[in-house]
């Protein structure tokens, strides 16, 4: 069973569990330009950015925890650009120095609430006298543009332009803090619109159009390519 509220006092940021009932089995994660920190039961480790589905094994009772940093907010916890975590799964001791990372999995084993453990220690890395990097991560006039801009439908040539960048320096920035490039960016968000819309109901060909795609055909060989499935399939399956 998956569960998941709005973090409190991480900006932007949700938690979530997912508790493995009945058999085992494999699930999906698919891309959505997001970052998590993640308890496993054995340890904590930070997902980075997808590019594409991302199988997940689950055995009967199996109960992962995680923090999903909203896009382009993680590298300013985490201390490492984004890129260098795409399509990766690394151990937390693999990017803090690790005195803290011990600290950190002491804290979050030993907790009653293993999400709200995980909350405290993001605040509690980027609380400050002088500055807060996560709430200037938040916003970044660059990452609001560059999601603001893509939900719009606006091309890299055009958004670069409203941000006063040169395309390259787009592309770096997007690399840095969403882990891929703008027009990689741009599929995965048009990726979840699309599926939110299909999951309520609407039929294929409207969620072709109001997704962005250019027809039905479109959208299908773009869940194919980054869900690795079907669209029928994708819904059916957890």
């Amino acid at each position: 069973m998956y569960r998941e509220r709005a973090a409190r006092a991480v900006p932007g940021a949700v938690l979530w569990s997912w508790r493995t009932e009945g058999d085992a089995g494999t699930g999906r994660v698919l891309p959505d330009g997001c970052m998590d920190l993640i308890w496993t039961g054995g340890g904590l480790l930070v997902a980075g950015p997808d590019t594409v589905a991302q199988p997940a094994e689950r055995l009967p009772g199996d109960h992962t925890v995680g923090l999903r940093f909203a896009p382009g907010t993680a590298p300013a916890v985490l201390g490492v650009a984004a890129w260098e975590l795409r399509d990766r799964r690394v151990p937390l001791g693999a990017l803090w120095p690790g005195a803290e990372a011990r600290v950190a999995l002491e804290r979050v084993a030993e907790a009653d609430d293993r999400a709200a453990a995980l909350e405290a220690l993001v605040r509690q890395r980027t609380d400050g006298p002088a500055r807060d990097p996560l709430r200037e991560a938040v916003g970044d006039p660059v990452r609001r543009g560059v999601l603001d801009g893509l939900r719009r439908g606006v091309g890299v040539a055009g958004l670069a332009a409203e941000l006063s960048l040169s395309e390259r320096q787009l592309l770096r920035r997007c690399q840095e803090l969403f882990g891929y490039g703008p027009k990689t960016l741009h599929r995965v968000l048009r990726l979840e619109r699309a599926l939110a819309a299909a999951r309520a109901g609407e039929p294929f060909a409207r969620v072709a159009a109001g997704a962005g795609y250019a027809d039905q055909a479109h959208l299908a060989r773009e869940v194919r390519a980054l869900a690795g499935v079907p669209l029928t399939e994708l819904l059916a399956g957890p």
